[in-house]
């Protein structure tokens, strides 16, 4: 197999991300699946591995498995409900390719915003009804209404680039 495509999603953003990763990926030789812990670490020579975040870092299952990846391709994305922020995203590709090991070719990642569940806005809500944390509620709702909107097709436009940009890097792209 020349290319794999493996998500974690918990509401459905990152499979929606992953589709889209998948389509953009131009060569037949290649699957698609949720990662679980039975995966084998031999399925591809380029992986395109996808999360969703949660206090700046993805799932245990998603860093093991990178963790145990050695002579591969790895592109990472992701989706992340917390406002489109380049310093937040930046911190976040650090905290998980941090580990890739070294034999691996590092290829970059994606990351956008994605809807959040109705009751994550309603703890921001009571927060700043209660007077709590006023600043923060505010930004919190405002991120969250922005976020409804994603994964929208600008995102996907924009996660086929990135696939575009990993396959020239690898020299694989037609």
């Amino acid at each position: 197999m020349q290319y794999e495509v493996l998500f974690v999603s918990q509401t459905g953003n990152t499979e929606k991300l992953a589709m889209a990763i998948y389509e953009a990926i131009p060569d037949g030789d290649k699957e698609i699946q949720r990662l679980t812990k039975d995966i084998p670490l031999d399925l591809a020579e380029t992986y395109f591995i996808g999360f969703w975040t949660n206090r700046g870092t993805c799932s245990f299952e998603v860093l093991d498995y990178l963790s145990e990846l050695h002579g591969k391709n790895i592109a990472l994305f992701g989706t992340c409900g917390m406002g489109h922020d380049p310093a937040y995203y930046e911190r976040i590709e650090k905290q998980v390719s941090a580990f890739i090991p070294d034999d691996n070719l590092y290829l970059g990642t994606f990351l956008c915003q994605g809807k959040m569940p109705m009751h994550i806005r309603n703890k921001y809500q009571e927060l700043l009804e209660h007077g709590n944390h006023d600043g923060l509620a505010r930004q919190m709702l405002r991120n969250f209404d922005a976020a409804l909107l994603h994964p929208n097709e600008e995102d996907y436009a924009l996660a086929g680039k990135f696939v575009e940009e990993a396959m020239l890097k690898i020299g694989s792209y037609t």
